[in-house]
């Protein structure tokens, strides 16, 4: 599949989540937090690879990887509450979820 398809359909989905979120904020995070991003990379993956054994062990990794990222909400919409601005809280947020992802990574590799 090309990249450039690849490329339009994220987009897509990164659109409507947009669109949905100004009308209400349920349906945009819905659409964000089905597994849609997932459930496309796998099925790219499989399209490029033809190993169900490889998406099966991509499918694995992604919840153990997903946790990480709630700091990333959690800490963005504190931010944002305590008036940092928007640009300061998304760039302190990104910071702690890549530290948080950095420690993560660490001791998963590492052992808990």
């Amino acid at each position: 599949m090309t990249f450039a398809l690849k490329i339009l359909i994220a987009s897509f989905i990164a659109v409507v989540a947009s669109e949905l979120a100004k009308r209400s904020n349920l349906l945009g995070a819905l659409v964000v937090a089905l597994p849609l991003t997932s459930m496309i990379a796998m099925g790219f993956l499989y399209y490029d690879t033809r190993s169900a054994e490889k998406v099966a062990e991509f499918s694995r990794a992604i919840p153990l990887m997903v946790l990480p990222t709630f700091i990333f909400f959690y800490a963005f919409s504190f931010l944002v509450d305590k008036q940092a601005g928007f640009a300061m809280a998304m760039l302190l947020a990104t910071g702690l979820m890549l530290s948080a992802y950095a420690i993560y990574l660490y001791f998963a590799r590492n052992g808990m």
